[in-house]
């Protein structure tokens, strides 16, 4: 056969389909925004969502920060708590303490809030058992009680309602009461120095200075009583 003879025609049986012939092209391939279009027009993830990183670090860093932040929370409620549980707290004095615990401004006024707002700080509430415990327990008069509420730091308008529990007759009744109990301890004492003595005691206390020459006067009245009808013989 020759160079120029071309080859035999191939003939295929019936429904055998034949190859695509070498002259034929290779389909190109359908764009995107073709198969997007034949697709109803649906976008593309990142037409969407933006590029994957951003939305990866963006989703991170919000988890991330509202985790620290209700760590932050979580971890001043329980400073908070167990200082209150050792003793009744004023606001001042907590937020000292949360500040001491290197909390921020925003989550220390944040946890004082929610404390005041179910009552678990009362500065009034405070004032009120302080004066009351303070005067019954260690007869503390109302200069000292003031002082040490002021101390606290709690609002004048709370120790002037918290004093009010204690009236004149009151306060007068229990600072006799101290004096006789400590004018026992100063018998060997001559009767002035016994005075001086027992009057500054009492004025530590917090008491006025007219309550507390009433209350030595009473207390020291049987040896005043003494000295003065003795009879003296030679």
């Amino acid at each position: 056969m020759g160079s120029g003879d071309g080859l035999a025609r191939v003939t295929y049986l019936p429904g055998v389909t034949p190859p695509p012939s070498p002259e034929q092209s290779v389909p190109e391939a359908v764009p995107a925004e073709q198969i997007a279009a034949s697709s109803g027009g649906l976008p593309d993830f990142e037409s969407f969502f933006g590029p994957a990183d951003d939305v990866s670090e963006q989703v991170e860093t919000e988890n991330t920060s509202e985790g620290r932040s209700s760590r932050r929370e979580v971890r001043a409620e329980n400073v908070s708590m167990h200082a209150l549980t050792r003793r009744g707290m004023s606001r001042w004095e907590l937020e000292k303490t949360l500040l001491a615990r290197e909390f921020d401004g925003e989550t220390v006024t944040a946890e004082l809030d929610r404390l005041e707002g179910v009552g678990l700080i009362d500065d009034g509430a405070l004032a009120e058992t302080l004066v009351r415990t303070q005067h019954e327990r260690k007869g503390l008069g109302r200069g000292a009680l003031t002082a040490e509420l002021r101390r606290r730091h709690i609002d004048q308008q709370h120790i002037d309602a918290a004093l009010e529990q204690i009236d004149a007759d009151d306060e007068q009744s229990r600072a006799t009461e101290l004096a006789v109990k400590r004018a026992g301890q100063l018998s060997s004492y001559d009767l002035e120095t016994a005075k001086r003595r027992l009057s500054g005691f009492l004025m530590r206390k917090g008491y006025s200075s007219a309550v507390v020459r009433a209350a030595t006067d009473e207390a020291l009245s049987s040896r005043s009583s003494a000295g003065r009808s003795s009879v003296r013989f030679r």
